[in-house]
């Protein structure tokens, strides 16, 4: 799943809360009147926010497609009511065709919570769509998916018997999600492969790592975060104290295979290695306005000579961090081009406990550059190979001890 987002507060959770009033006052007026009257219905009521303008919508099509449905279809008897409201909601986030803007009735929408929580139960991988292909982002550490041997940028073609051609991802995490020791069948095609390959994966509880950290030989510091979910500050400050007392010589991030999370998350850890009031990255919305987001914190690592570690599932969060670090820092960036997430999600909760996700702005880098389908571009392009990892080598980190210790030297 895509779960990259950041939390909104005060004025703007109030505007939120007034455009829902909006949409659902007229939708409740629109099903009246299609139901007394059921000819073409204009409402005139639906507000252009910005620009100050009243939009005509014919909801007239709408309701004609209900009766449709309740008087033609096999088993309309069978569906209620509600279902298809919320796969009216869907089809809205549908039409924008941005595969982070979805919709999650009250059921999705808990086990989204749990996932962001940190346990559920799956195979462990983050999923998502790039170049209109359902992908593994990233498999998590230590879970049935890294066991099965998933690796990211792997191509989904199929879960069990169901062809992912057009399938949005939260139906694939409906699929691949099930009750623990339940197997699940993914069909996998991995760049290099001649052709693809069935993978059986028992599923398990997934309880998501956050951070490992340890010390290398010539006293540097290895530290290797997996996710920017709710917990990861805090763990961060952990880690940062213990290390500290390390004196150590030199620091590598390890951010392979992390899908990102909070925004605030990101923010927050760039603390550690930036002066406070340094740019980490700023929100462009469609409007034209900015929001900068700045450093603050205590800078310990800022005096450290650092190296940073990416690869095909460092995504959102991940490369907010590493593209800040490497602007304001000018530290070298090691693995292979990340994945290229840079969009800004909102979280709207209805009121009935789902939940709308949808993107509200881009990110763009101190430096200027937009991470969308960019992604960052290592300084140093390494390949990790199925034949490394089976060997237990890891070239990527070699390469970035072998970097730090230069410029050491």
């Amino acid at each position: 799943m895509n779960k990259i987002f950041k939390s909104r507060f005060f004025a703007i959770g109030v505007l939120v809360v007034v455009i829902i009033a909006l949409v659902a006052g007229a939708f409740y007026f629109g099903y009246q009147q299609g139901m007394k009257n059921p000819q073409t219905v204009i409402i005139r009521g639906v507000a252009n926010l910005e620009e100050g303008k009243i939009e005509a919508v014919d909801f007239g099509l709408f309701w004609d497609a209900w009766r449709v449905i309740k008087d033609k279809y096999v088993e309309s008897e069978k569906i209620d009511n509600q279902d298809f409201v919320y796969g009216a909601i869907s089809g809205l986030l549908g039409s924008l065709k941005d595969p982070n803007s979805v919709f999650f009735p009250p059921s999705d929408a808990k086990k989204f919570n749990e996932d962001i929580s940190g346990e559920f139960s799956g195979i462990g991988a983050e999923i998502g769509i790039k170049n209109d292909q359902l992908v593994i982002i990233a498999p998590l550490k230590d879970t049935p998916a890294e066991r099965a041997g998933l690796r990211s940028g792997d191509k989904i073609l199929k879960i069990n018997e169901t062809n992912t051609a057009g399938l949005a991802v939260e139906e694939a995490v409906k699929l691949i999600r099930g009750e623990r020791g339940t197997t699940v069948i993914l069909t996998i095609l991995r760049n290099g492969w001649d052709k693809p390959e069935e993978i059986s994966i028992i599923r398990d509880v997934i309880q998501i790592p956050t951070i490992d950290w340890k010390m290398l030989e010539n006293n540097i510091a290895y530290i290797h975060l997996y996710n920017f979910y709710e917990k990861a500050p805090f763990l961060f400050y952990q880690t940062a104290v213990e290390i500290i007392f390390k004196n150590p010589n030199g620091l590598i991030l390890d951010l392979r295979d992390n899908p990102g999370g909070y925004l605030e998350a990101a923010v927050n850890l760039a603390g550690w290695f930036l002066k406070p009031g340094e740019t980490v990255v700023s929100e462009e919305f469609r409007s034209g306005e900015k929001q900068i987001f700045k450093s603050h914190g205590t800078g310990l690592f800022k005096d450290i000579p650092i190296v940073i570690l990416i690869n095909e599932g460092s995504a959102s969060a991940s490369e907010i961090l590493a593209g800040a670090i490497r602007d304001n820092l000018k530290v070298k960036l090691i693995g292979k081009k990340s994945f290229g997430k840079g969009t800004v999600q909102e979280l709207a909760s209805l009121k009935d406990n789902s939940l709308i996700k949808i993107t509200i702005a881009h990110w763009r880098l101190p430096a200027g550059q937009l991470i969308e389908k960019n992604g960052l571009n290592p300084d140093y392009e390494v390949n990790l190979t199925d034949e490394d990892i089976k060997a237990g080598k890891d070239p990527q980190l070699d390469k970035a001890i072998e970097v730090l210790e230069a410029e050491l030297r």
